[in-house]
């Protein structure tokens, strides 16, 4: 008898660790926008590395900051770890911290970046995109362009098609700027072409002010802080008869300028810089489950930025980012 029960608690000590090292991983993903498509797309990445590693995603859409406290409560009394976030609000920082840090559960920040009370980012691991980086590939990627066509400097000019009243947009423009000047693209042949409206027209309507007045200029570089605005700047010289060979275009953003390329008539948008959720989605929960399993804390910021696609490379891109149409 003394035998059987000795056996018998043997078995249930060895059981505890056992059962514990079988248990699954689970981590939250928190968007405030689940129908749109970044966050689609965000979410789909985030559930790929998921499914490859045996985790269980749990997905939440956080509209609001009731929302947003009820997810969290959500996920901890269904057993999760921890919890990506892209919140409604980047104010809403200290009271997520607060209600994670009451539950134990570990978080990682990705696309707008939370705010303490006194406006400043908060000390928590954030992933996000580099905006002065986006725009640094962007106006790097032009002047390597403009060198490998040999184009004459003297006829050759960069129209900036910008927006300063949003941040973000200007660092991006700003950079791109720096980085032609970084190449010795001289600065007194770069013109901004500040724009109204952040579509098409309102770049058309900009840039064509910038070619009324410099007759004289028979080759452009063209860029700006989306798509958009390169579109827009390349109707307006193709508007004033530029070829297509005249003009390198340059616009960062998701992939609106693909439609450029799948016309049969070469245009002057020559690539598009392809900003792309993989990271934000995959990598995110990577990071979250290696700091949830292997205690390592990710760093206090990653940065993200893109790749440059064009019209004879874009589709082999998005299929190997798996968005395909």
């Amino acid at each position: 008898m003394k035998k059987s029960c000795l056996i018998l608690l043997f078995c249930l000590f060895i059981s505890i660790p056992l059962q514990g090292a079988a248990e699954t991983i689970k981590i939250g993903f928190l968007v405030k926008l689940p129908e749109e498509t970044w966050f689609q797309q965000e979410l789909a990445y985030a559930q790929q590395y998921a499914d490859a590693n045996g985790l269980d995603l749990i997905p939440i859409g956080v509209p609001d900051a009731e929302k947003t406290l009820a997810a969290i409560d959500s996920l901890a009394a269904q057993g999760a770890q921890g919890f990506a976030i892209c919140p409604p609000d980047p104010t809403l920082g200290p009271a997520v911290m607060a209600r994670a840090q009451q539950y134990n559960l570990k978080v990682l920040n990705v696309d707008d970046r939370f705010l303490d009370a006194d406006g400043t980012f908060m000390d928590i691991p954030y992933m996000g995109l580099s905006m002065s980086g986006i725009g640094a590939s962007v106006g790097t990627a032009l002047y390597q362009e403009f060198i490998q066509r040999k184009w004459p400097l003297q006829e050759t000019a960069a129209l900036a098609v910008t927006f300063d009243e949003l941040g973000t947009a200007k660092q991006k423009t700003d950079a791109a700027t720096a980085a032609l000047i970084e190449h010795s693209f001289p600065s007194e042949r770069i013109y901004a072409a500040p724009e109204e409206t952040t579509d098409i027209p309102g770049a058309f309507e900009a840039a064509n002010a910038i070619l009324l007045n410099h007759p004289e200029i028979k080759r452009w570089l063209v860029y700006s802080f989306n798509e958009e605005g390169v579109m827009g700047a390349v109707r307006a010289l193709e508007f004033k008869e530029f070829s297509a060979e005249a003009i390198i275009g340059i616009g960062p953003g998701a992939g609106a300028g693909f439609e450029e390329f799948q016309s049969p008539v070469l245009t002057g948008y020559f690539a598009t810089f392809l900003i792309t959720p993989y990271p934000h989605g995959y990598t995110a929960a990577e990071l979250l489950y290696r700091w949830i399993h292997d205690e390592a804390r990710p760093p206090k910021e990653t940065w993200t930025t893109g790749m440059l696609a064009k019209r004879d490379n874009y589709q082999t891109i998005l299929s190997k980012l798996r968005l395909m149409p």
